[in-house]
């Protein structure tokens, strides 16, 4: 079914253009956080936390791949190709995805609000008109809920601790909050998104019901709501990106580029 409707998506230019760039999208923010989450590995501060890192990052990767399968069914590159070797320019992430991790309180707090926002986004593509994404996001869905359980409790914890805990929450909060409205453009062809369906509402009903979700969480943590996300500097769905993901790409590739031929 997977190929048979991307043969489809293949006849209609604008229909697999904007399809293209959303999976691009979803993979670029999958692949990021999951880098991002793998370099906790033996130096979280507990055990528990260590662990589950360990396995949230397995399961953002496995969701990267998902899509660059999907766009391989679409006639792109090999995954490993599309993960290891595009360009700067070519990467489709929110910045927010390529920023380092910092401490525990900025790694929990970028990591809350891109889970609530990655649940919105799932929410709205369950009924994609292209099936093997709609289908993919409902298993996908079904891992994220426990994501978002254990980032949740996780952010309103070290919110409500007091003290160096709760100090660097609002460090973390005012460093991470100017490029979170990033996170809900839908690039350049959101219209074509929309208007082929393939996404069942915009970059401005994303942000609302993310607000709708988020700022209860905030109350219920005892942080003060800082407003809506402003518009970012950099927009990374049009592909401008910082040193960051440069280096990022360079740590994350560095085993496939010594032999891009080989079959690891």
């Amino acid at each position: 079914m997977n190929i048979e409707q991307a043969d489809q998506a293949r006849q209609d230019p604008t229909y697999r253009k904007a399809l293209v760039e959303l999976l691009y999208q979803l993979a670029d923010d999958e692949l990021c956080l999951g880098h991002r989450d793998s370099e906790w590995l033996g130096v979280a501060p507990d055990l528990e936390g260590d662990v589950a890192f360990s396995s949230i990052a397995q399961d953002e990767v496995g969701h990267a791949i998902f899509h660059l399968e999907r766009l391989h069914e679409l006639g792109e590159a090999d995954p490993d190709t599309l993960a290891f070797s595009r360009g700067l320019n070519e990467r489709r992430n929110a910045v927010l995805m390529e920023r380092p991790n910092g401490d525990w309180a900025k790694t929990i707090l970028r990591h809350f609000l891109y889970d609530m926002f990655d649940d919105v986004r799932t929410e709205a593509l369950l009924a994609s008109s292209y099936r093997p994404l709609a289908q993919g996001m409902a298993k996908i869905q079904r891992e994220e809920y426990y994501h978002l359980l254990h980032l949740k409790l996780w952010f309103i914890r070290l919110a409500r601790g007091g003290g160096e805990a709760r100090h660097r929450m609002e460090q973390a909060l005012a460093e991470v909050w100017p490029e979170v409205g990033d996170l809900f453009s839908l690039g350049e062809g959101e219209e074509e998104l929309l208007r082929h369906g393939l996404i069942q509402c915009g970059s401005g009903e994303l942000m609302h019901r993310w607000v709708e979700r988020v700022k209860p969480v905030f109350q219920e943590a005892e942080l003060l709501w800082p407003g809506l996300p402003p518009q970012p500097e950099l927009q990374g769905r049009s592909g401008e990106h910082t040193q960051d993901l440069a280096e990022m790409i360079r740590t994350l590739s560095e085993v496939y580029t010594s032999d891009p031929a080989a079959c690891w």
